[in-house]
Formats: structure tokens, C-alpha cells, sequence
């Protein structure tokens, strides 16, 4: 005869089993993604102009390789390689975290004016503050050697300015008003027409080398970062993620509704607060840093919702890997697509989110 609490036992213990088994075939599938990921940018830095076979590659991340190979591997390449990868995890992150703390599928840097924002602010520094950009008088065979930004520094710095500043608006209106959540991706909406206005009236004013040099600036790039400005990215991106994964649970709690939340003893304000500061903080340097990269703080979390579910202990290292993936390969198609030129990365993110976005706006997001 079997006993109701050895029943109840024996249901617990599968249920650990089952939830053990499910545990470690996310975890083989998170490092398969991480696989993937190494091969592709061992693809990637093989891939271009100059002639490098992944095993030349290989012997050269591991020390074996001199010469022009290895200048090309570390100097040109590696660089590259590297920035977008952690461009594509920071945003990625910060999509994740706007999607639960707004409690809308279509909450992301790009469609709440982030990116725009910071646009905004890098073409004040190039026209009105002196930023300026002129022609460069060495190579001219591509629009990156025709133009160049002289001072990046400040240009990158408005541009972080931009990027907080719509941040803020979005905040205030947020905490202020009360907006729900439809009501906050318009106002995002209606701040990207605001500042998408006022960078074209800057442009008015504009040299010709100037204009030239806002709009290079505003494609999506990820060749512009040094080693320099990779390690505050990563440094950001990382500190930006132990915090997201530290309050897991908070966001599972708030995915389920702000009541439900505050009867667990969630500060939601407290939570939301500083949850969208540090995902705009994110956002901000990515876009200062690379110019505007459009839709993938929305594309990468819906994707790897898709894989393992709303659960953000899955969810945060699962949307990261894909976010990378993702940048990584639309940065190497644009590399090869033509050639001896290069597609900005940004265009091959919009042909990638821009159908999830109408998508999720006919259908996900009505249901």
C-alpha cells in the first residue's frame, strides 16, 4: 500500500528530475551557442580582402602566427570581431531588461527614441559644437576614407548625452503620468520624430562634409571602436549584466504583473527605475560608440524567449549569446556581401527586426 505522503514524495523527486534534465539541456544548448559563436568569428576573421584560412587564424590566436597575418588578425580584425560581439550581447541586455521592467514585447533601445537620441546629440557636437568633420586627404576610395570625425570624443559623448536625455523623458513620463505601457512606446515613438526633426535641422545648417559625416556617423558600424573603447563596453556591458542577473528574480516577479509583484514585497518603482537607468546606460554607449544599431534590442530577447522561455535566469545568458550572434553575422554578411565595400551593419539589422516588429505589432502584440 503506498502512502499519500510517499506519493507526494515520489511526485517532488520526479519533478526535480525533470526539472534537472530540462536544466542541463538548456545548458548544453547555451554552450553549443557559445560554440557557434567561436566559429563564426574565426569565420569572421578569416573572412575579407586579405587572404586568411581559419587554421592560419587559429595558429595566430594562439601565438603561432607572425607576420602580416598577425598585424591584419589583431590590428584590423580582432578589433571588429570583438566589438560586435559585445555590442550585440549589451543591447541585446538591455532589450531584455525594457521588455520586462515596460511589460511590452516591443520595448527596446530603437523604438523608444534611445537611438535616436543619441544621433541627436552626436550631430550638435559635429555641426554646432565643434565636433566638425573634413575631408581626409589620404584615401578616398570609400565614404569611411572620404570622411572622419575629428573630434570623437566629444561627438561620442553627446551622443551619450542624447541617448540618457530621451531616457529620462521617457522616465519621467513614465513615473509622472502614469503611462501604460502601449502609451510609453508611443511617446518613444513620438521623441524619435522630435529629435529625428531636430538632427535634420542641424543638417540644415550643415556643410555639405559635415551632413556627409552625421549621416556616416548615424549607420550602424562596429569597425569604429578601439581597444580603448571596447573595454569600457565590455566593462559596462558586463557590470550591467551581474546586475540583471542579481535582481532575476524581481524581473520574474514583475513579468507576472506589478501587483503580483508588490504582494511578494517588490519595490516596483525602485526596481523599474533603475533596472531601465542601467539598460539605457548600456544602449547609450553601444550607440555612441557604433552609431545607431536598429532593432536588435528586440529582435535577440524574442528570439531567445523563443528558445527558453520568459524565465530571466535563462533569459539573460541565453538573449546575450544571441544578441552577439546575431551582430556578428549581420557585421561579417555586410563584409562580404560586396565585395571590396562594406554594407553598414545597422541596414542588416532593420532587414532582420523590422518584420518582427510589424509582426509583433499585428499579431503578439495585439494578443
Amino acid at each position: 500500500m503506498i502512502h499519500a505522503d510517499e506519493t507526494e514524495t515520489g511526485t517532488g523527486s520526479s519533478l526535480t528530475a525533470s526539472y534537472k534534465g530540462v536544466l542541463r539541456q538548456k545548458t548544453m544548448f547555451f554552450f553549443a551557442l557559445l560554440a557557434l559563436l567561436g566559429i563564426l568569428a574565426v569565420y569572421a576573421i578569416a573572412a575579407g580582402t586579405y587572404d586568411l584560412s581559419p587554421l592560419k587564424v587559429i595558429r595566430s590566436l594562439l601565438g603561432y602566427e607572425k607576420g602580416a597575418a598577425d598585424i591584419v588578425i589583431w590590428n584590423i580584425r580582432m578589433p571588429r570581431i570583438v566589438a560586435a560581439i559585445v555590442a550585440g550581447w549589451g543591447l541585446a541586455i538591455s532589450g531584455v531588461a525594457m521588455q520586462c521592467l515596460l511589460r511590452n514585447p516591443l520595448g527596446s533601445p530603437f523604438t523608444l527614441g534611445i537611438s535616436h537620441g543619441a544621433a541627436f546629440g552626436a550631430a550638435l557636437a559635429i555641426v554646432v559644437l565643434g565636433g566638425g568633420a573634413t575631408q581626409s586627404s589620404v584615401l578616398r576610395t570609400t565614404a569611411s576614407n572620404l570622411i572622419f570625425v575629428e573630434n570623437i570624443v566629444s561627438v561620442t559623448f553627446f551622443a551619450f548625452l542624447g541617448a540618457m536625455a530621451a531616457t529620462l523623458v521617457i522616465l519621467a513620463l513614465s513615473r509622472m503620468k502614469r503611462l501604460s505601457p502601449g502609451s510609453i512606446i508611443l511617446a518613444g515613438v513620438a521623441l524619435s520624430s522630435l529629435f529625428v526633426s531636430g538632427t535634420i535641422l542641424i543638417q540644415y545648417f550643415a556643410t555639405e562634409v559635415e551632413i556627409a559625416t552625421i549621416v556616416f556617423w548615424t549607420f550602424g558600424d562596429v569597425s569604429r571602436s578601439s581597444w580603448k573603447e571596447i573595454g569600457v563596453m565590455t566593462a559596462a556591458s558586463a557590470g550591467v549584466t551581474v546586475y540583471f542577473v542579481l535582481n532575476r528574480w524581481r524581473l520574474n516577479a514583475l513579468s507576472s504583473g506589478e501587483d503580483v509583484a508588490r504582494g511578494i514585497g517588490v519595490d516596483v518603482e525602485r526596481v523599474r527605475l533603475w533596472g531601465m537607468l542601467m539598460a539605457a546606460l548600456i544602449a547609450a554607449l553601444v550607440t555612441a560608440f557604433h552609431g545607431v544599431i536598429a532593432f536588435l534590442g528586440l529582435l535577440a530577447p524574442h528570439i531567445a524567449r523563443r528558445m527558453v522561455g520568459a524565465d530571466h535566469r535563462l533569459l539573460i545568458p541565453f538573449a546575450s549569446i544571441v544578441g552577439a550572434l546575431l551582430l556578428l553575422l549581420a557585421d561579417t554578411v555586410g563584409r562580404i556581401l560586396i565585395g571590396s565595400g562594406t554594407l553598414p551593419v545597422g541596414v542588416l539589422t532593420s532587414f532582420m527586426g523590422a518584420p518582427l516588429f510589424l509582426y509583433l505589432l499585428t499579431r503578439g502584440y495585439g494578443k
